[in-house]
């Protein structure tokens, strides 16, 4: 049966271990927490631009009306800080304009990524076929219910509930929901802590070299980030492109955008974040 080489990466993944490579991954969660102790963030009307932050260098002064500063980072990295105003536009489409932006320098990760969901979304079809016949078992107990026909299995169990048919496997614990398919490699996890779907949010899908993660926290105020990161260069020598955004409700918004020939987010990401704490706060 092929639920096994199945589990062991969804589970590795469900306990946020990094032990498990070559993967596509998708993982979402909520969790609810009072950002009111994270402090109130400033409305801005000009930024802080200082000299040097960290590892980041300005280059020239403040273009724009004050709106818009530039930095150079190591090995050619770059670090945009602005000032977004929203005008009655929601801050997750003034966002997901720095993202489309930040995207094209990186067209074969979002290609790759586009292809894994799109696989994803075939696989999770294929997975309702009527299965085939065979040898059948069946055990039963207090809190236990195990039916197998053939490859295909119900496991339940407290807290407990998995489904495999064929290579396609389907996983529930507590609030997480788990989709593996051994057939390409891939698992999607998603779920919510709080089990309300509000609240703090974490969102990741990654497929063998290339990854996305996406972070935003509850409340009125902005409080998220995006990366877009990839093992493979691109044309342009990028491994890491994405924002860091804050901002209180009704905007404007800071938001520093992030384009690296270093993968880690570590550094330079860190640095560009200072900046928009600098300016906004936490």
């Amino acid at each position: 049966m092929p639920m096994r080489p199945l589990l062991i990466p969804a589970l590795c993944l469900a306990a946020l271990t990094a032990a498990c490579d070559g993967e596509s991954v998708r993982i979402s969660s909520t969790r609810t927490e009072d950002n009111d102790a994270k402090g109130a963030l400033k409305v801005v009307q000009t930024l802080q631009c200082p000299q040097t932050m960290g590892s980041l260098t300005r280059k020239g002064s403040a273009t724009a009306g004050g709106s818009v500063c530039t930095y150079a980072g190591p090995r050619g990295a770059e670090v945009s800080l602005h000032i977004v105003k929203l005008d009655g536009v929601t801050p997750a489409a003034a966002l997901e304009a720095f993202e489309d932006r930040l995207s094209t320098a990186m067209p074969q990760t979002v290609a790759q990524l586009t292809a894994a969901a799109e696989q994803d979304a075939a696989g999770a079809a294929g997975a309702t076929e009527t299965p085939a016949a065979g040898d059948r078992a069946s055990i039963k107990g207090p809190g236990v219910d195990i039916q197998t026909e053939g490859d295909d299995a119900t496991v339940s169990l407290p807290g407990l509930h998995i489904e495999s048919r064929g290579d396609q496997a389907s996983v529930r614990i507590g609030g997480f929901h788990i989709d593996a398919s051994d057939g390409d490699g891939a698992v999607n996890i998603e779920g919510s802590a709080s089990g309300s779907g509000e609240g703090d949010s974490v969102s990741v899908q990654a497929n063998q070299d290339a990854a996305e993660i996406r972070t935003s926290a509850g409340g009125e105020a902005t409080r998220a980030s995006w990366i877009l990161t990839d093992n493979r260069p691109s044309e342009a020598g990028w491994r890491l492109v994405g924002y860091e955004a804050r901002g209180p409700a009704g905007g404007p918004l800071v938001v520093a955008t992030v384009r690296s020939r270093d993968r880690e987010r570590g550094g330079v990401f860190e640095d560009a974040k200072e900046l928009v704490t600098l300016n906004v706060g936490e």
